[in-house]
Formats: structure tokens, sequence, C-alpha cells
């Protein structure tokens, strides 16, 4: 009896292990996108495509860490103090005027922004799945939910993408975006494939190169350079990576997505600038990887690189774990960097909407 039970234990524990092995893979197939063949077709004749891969205009190191470093990253990653907040994150129920402004931007958390220029909205790197990852059972999952349905958005004239890291490309986003709205998708060389293999018609993807534009009407929109890396799987760099200049009649936005400090900022200031307003990425750094995320002084100057007198706002920080700096030690650093060289900034809470200088002015961080 022992014996059979034994047997009976370790068979449900077996049924029980696969099951949720099973759980955790559902959708993973579709999530990874299309194949680096498929991709091949669209990139090959981009100059920045060579052997089979994008590369960065300037040489960039992905990952340089010793053995030593590693256990140090993952004790900080997984053990570390300020690793999340000790209450939770406010988040703002945005309130999205109609018809959309002159200059404004509601930060959604993570690098989602809703943008506002010159009457068009502009949605940048949309990501409202709970974990950014090709499984919604393991992987970084959120610190703060979304701060409205994807359904309760108003129409967006445009979807602009950086990179198909899973952070900044959530295949159930798309999906439910391509359902629910008219918006045309505006993305770096390669990434079209990943849409259409997810049901986006082939007339509403328009894929750019680096310094590629695109016009919708009275807006522009400018593909440009980041230095970063790209991958869905164990394979790397088959589709290019952007930041994304939106250029209105009136206005000019900077979304810089996710990116190491590169020179080539100076040169689209010194084309397409001075900017009203950048969403520059603040978090995710670290010292072994610091060609591909800036740190927030980075990020300071690379907006001084691209604006005069223009607005930061900062992203990429405060949702999802992904590098082992403290939770809020991007926002920190980024006020003392602005503060230092006279920069403007606006630190609004995921869902608020900054539309003017003096929105969203508290360190609301600092409650928690």
């Amino acid at each position: 009896m022992l014996g059979q039970a034994i047997r009976l234990a370790g068979g449900t524990a077996a049924m029980v292990s696969g099951g949720w092995v099973m759980h955790a893979l559902h959708g993973v197939p579709k999530s990874l996108g299309a194949s680096p063949m498929q991709i091949h077709r669209v990139a090959k004749d981009s100059p920045n495509y060579r052997d089979g891969v994008f590369h960065n205009t300037e040489p960039s190191v992905m990952l340089s860490i010793d053995r030593a470093q590693m256990w140090k990253v993952a004790h900080d990653m997984f053990g570390g103090t300020g690793q999340r907040p000790a209450g939770e994150i406010p988040v703002v129920v945005p309130d999205i005027c109609s018809p959309a402004a002159d200059l404004a931007a509601t930060w959604m958390g993570h690098s989602s922004v809703l943008i506002e220029v010159d009457g068009y909205r502009v949605l940048a790197d949309p990501v409202w799945s709970q974990r950014c990852s090709p499984s919604q059972v393991v992987g970084p999952a959120r610190l703060h939910p979304t701060p409205l349905p994807l359904s309760s958005l108003p129409a967006i004239d445009a979807v602009i993408i950086s990179h198909d890291h899973y952070d900044h490309l959530d295949t159930e986003t798309i999906v439910e975006l391509g359902r629910g709205q008219n918006a045309l998708f505006y993305v770096p060389l390669g990434i079209g494939q990943h849409l259409r293999r997810w049901g986006i018609p082939d007339a509403r993807i328009t894929e750019l190169d680096w310094g590629e534009r695109a016009r919708l009407a009275e807006l522009e929109l400018v593909c440009t350079p980041a230095r970063h890396f790209s991958g869905r799987s164990l394979s790397r760099d088959h589709t290019l990576w952007s930041s994304w200049a939106v250029l209105g009649p009136r206005h000019r936005v900077f979304f810089g997505g996710d990116t190491g400090y590169t020179k080539a900022f100076a040169d689209v200031g010194d084309e397409l600038g001075p900017f009203d307003l950048t969403l520059m990425p603040v978090g995710a750094y670290h010292p072994s990887w610091p060609d591909i995320h800036m740190n927030p002084e980075e990020a300071v100057r690379a907006h001084r690189d691209v604006s005069d007198s223009g607005l930061l706002v900062p992203i990429h920080w405060a949702t999802f774990r992904l590098a082992p700096h403290a939770w809020s030690e991007p926002v920190e650093r980024m006020l003392s960097a602005a503060a230092e060289t006279g920069v403007a900034t606006a630190t609004p809470r995921p869902g608020q909407r900054v539309a003017q200088l003096g929105d969203a002015a508290d360190a609301w961080w600092r409650e928690l």
C-alpha cells in the first residue's frame, strides 16, 4: 500500500509539474514572432545589416561580467535592498482630453507613453500584459497595474515601437490594438514581420531604417538611431532597434525607447531638434552593460543633445525589475543631474498626464 501510495504521489506530482509547464508555455511559440529567415527578407538591403544581423554604429558590448560579478548581480537583483517599493505605487486613471492637445504625454508605466502632438495621438511601446515575457506565468511581473484598459484608450493615430524586446513589444497588446484601433504601426526594420505573424494587416505597417521618415497627414515620424540590441529568443539582432522623432507642424517630441548613450543623439538634435519634450529611459542600467542602457546622468546628457529648453520626462523605470539597482534610484539620480545642468523635468505617476511645465512635480515615490 505504501509503495502504491508513493507511486501515485509521484505520478500526481509529475502530472502537476507537467501541467504547470504546459501552462507556462501557453502562447510562447506565437509570442516569439517571426523567424530570422522571414525577417531577413525585409532587412537584407539595409546598410546597418551585415552577416544576417543588425549592428550599432558604435562598438557596443552587450554584457561584460565575470563569474564573481554575476553572483553579486544575482544577489542584488533578488535579495538586495530597495528592489521593490515598500507600499503600492500610486496609479492615476488618466484624464485624456478630446481632441488631442498640442503637446502632452501620459506615462502608462515603463516605456509605454501616450504622446499628444498638435492634435495627433501617438502610442509608444505599449505593453499592457502582466509580465514582460513570452510566458504570462514566468518572467518579470509588474510592480503596478496598468492605469486603464486598452479598450478605454481614445482613438490613436499611430503606434511606434522602439525594438522587439518583451518589455517594449507585447504580443497580446499588439493583437488587441489591431482589433480595437485603426492606428497605423511604425516600426524599425524587421519588426513588421512579427506584427504580420500576429495578424496586423500589411497595409497598417510601415517599416523604417535609421534616418527614414514617414508622414501621416501633418505628422512626421522619423526612425532615429539607438544603441541597443534586439531578440525574442536565443538569437539576437535580426530586427532593428531605434529611437523616434515625432514631428508635428508646431511641436516636436523625442522618444528614446531603450538605448545606451550614443553620439548619434547630438546628430539627431542638430538635424531634427530642438525638441519640446523628450521621453528618456533612465532605468535598468548597470556597469556590466554600459553600452546598451543609459544611466540617469547619461539620459540627462542625451536630453541636452536634442533639446535646448524642452521638458524631460523619465521612462523605463518603476514598472518592471530588470536590473539590480533600487527601484527608485533612477529618478533620484536623474533629478540630481537635471538640477546640476538646469534641465526642466516632470516625474508623473503611472497614468498621470503632463501637459505643461509644473505638472507632475511631486516626488511621489518618496512617500513609499
